[in-house]
């Protein structure tokens, strides 16, 4: 497998463009609950990559992988971004630093690719950084699920009437 400091480089900085620009679209449409569970779903499919015997790590540094996703790296996203009612519909509602945050993680996650590819192959390194990712992604989107169903628990999230109906009653 080719791979150089340089394609990597080109093809992490294209993968954040992506994250950001799929961020600012979900930003400006109301959150579904299909939005908030897609992504940990359509993300677990990429455990078939452990069909294959080059990628697979030992069970405790995939579990200490995981661990360190959930605890350590999903934290800034849990501070920098909650759900909100806006008009009568669920909305993002992020910080300003939250753009700051998916930049530091991909950096974070870049220079330390360049220390594990010293001792892993780079199928365990993408498999150790996708348990690392999993985790993170996972409790961000139990917490967004949490928030949306405390939403939409309450009577708050009434529809409004419809323009007939206001008529009607007036």
């Amino acid at each position: 497998m080719l791979s150089t400091p340089v394609i990597t480089a080109v093809v992490s900085v294209i993968g954040l463009a992506g994250v950001l620009v799929w961020r600012v679209r979900e930003g400006r449409s109301a959150v579904t609950l299909k939005k908030i569970v897609m992504p940990p779903l359509g993300m677990a499919t990429g455990f078939c990559m452990f069909i294959v015997p080059q990628s697979r790590v030992p069970w405790d540094w995939g579990l200490a992988a995981f661990l360190i996703g959930a605890i350590v790296f999903a934290y800034p996203l849990l501070l920098t971004s909650d759900l909100h009612l806006k008009d009568g519909v669920i909305m993002m509602k992020r910080s300003s630093a939250f753009f700051a945050v998916i930049i530091v993680l991909a950096l974070v996650r870049y220079l330390a690719r360049g220390y594990f590819d010293h001792y892993l192959s780079l199928m365990q390194t993408g498999a150790i950084f996708y348990l690392l990712a999993f985790g993170m992604i996972l409790r961000w989107r139990l917490k967004l699920y949490l928030a949306y169903r405390a939403l939409t628990a309450g009577p708050a999230l009434a529809a409004p009437p419809a323009p007939e109906e206001a008529r009607a009653g007036e």
